[in-house]
């Protein structure tokens, strides 16, 4: 009993927990959940719940003055917010991640997650925060149980087809540009500008560039195998109406080797 409650534990077949809860650390129903919000007393992960405002946020597109905004300057308005962001958090520790929400529920607009490399690091940047405001408005922080983003995230807005729009109850990250990434994290030893979730790269591109590569080094194994010779020279050359070359015939001395062969078996056997 305690395996199979262990084995649903924050999945749609747990009836006690909440799966929303535990896998993006929010929930539409908030208190009103009818399952339960195990908030944890420790995590590496902090969420900072409705922090980020971005400026076309009544209608997407557009100011509050009803005009419209270049796309450029509110990607722009956004990076200034994840630099200071990062900036001041990272006074605390090494952030592993930095997230921030595209999406428009009121549970996660705006929503920021950062998780450090340790749990005393998110510990003590959760005290100092306490009590702080942003651009006049009070800092709302709390420790999160997100630590694996790839399960809190949507894969259909990865892919540019997720049919909720920014009502969907799963993670819209908000990219940044590869410079800037590059600048923020490329301070930490080891960094590499793929490890996050929430690189600039998409994942779906990521996937087909691993994709490709894989492929290109298939070609070039079948190419190289075998006397030196390129498979792909007998591909061009049947391209073009060259005749397909025959086998090669038996090597000279196979008829030897066999005779020779069947005498060792037949003196083999006359011993035993």
């Amino acid at each position: 009993m305690a395996e199979h409650l262990a084995s649903i534990f924050g999945t749609e077949k747990d009836r006690v927990n909440c799966p929303f809860y535990f896998k993006i650390g929010a929930c539409r129903h908030g208190d009103r959940c009818s399952r339960l919000h195990n908030r944890p007393t420790i995590s590496p992960t902090l969420l900072l719940s409705n922090m980020y405002q971005r400026p076309d946020m009544i209608t997407p597109g557009v100011d509050a003055q009803g005009q419209p905004i270049d796309p450029r300057k509110i990607q722009e308005h956004f990076e200034d917010f994840y630099e200071d962001i990062f900036e001041e958090l990272g006074k605390f520790g090494e952030i592993e991640s930095l997230n921030v929400c595209d999406n428009l529920a009121d549970h996660m607009i705006g929503n920021v997650y950062v998780q450090f490399r340790e749990e005393d690091q998110a510990a003590a940047a959760l005290q100092a925060l306490q009590g702080r405001f942003y651009s006049g408005r009070p800092i709302i922080a709390d420790f999160s149980p997100v630590t694996d983003f790839r399960e809190a995230t949507c894969r259909q807005f990865e892919e540019n087809n997720c049919n909720r729009g920014g009502y969907c109850n799963f993670m819209h990250v908000k990219l940044i540009g590869r410079d800037l990434r590059r600048k923020l994290f490329g301070r930490y030893r080891g960094y590499r500008a793929s490890r996050s979730r929430s690189r600039s790269v998409s994942p779906s591109r990521h996937r087909r560039e691993k994709s490709n590569d894989r492929r290109e080094r298939d070609y070039r194994d079948r190419d190289y195998r075998g006397n030196g010779r390129r498979s792909g020279d007998r591909h061009d050359r049947r391209r073009h109406g060259s005749p397909r070359r025959s086998r090669s015939p038996v090597r000279e001395g196979s008829e030897e080797r066999r005779a020779r062969i069947e005498q060792w078996n037949r003196e083999r056997e006359e011993k035993l």
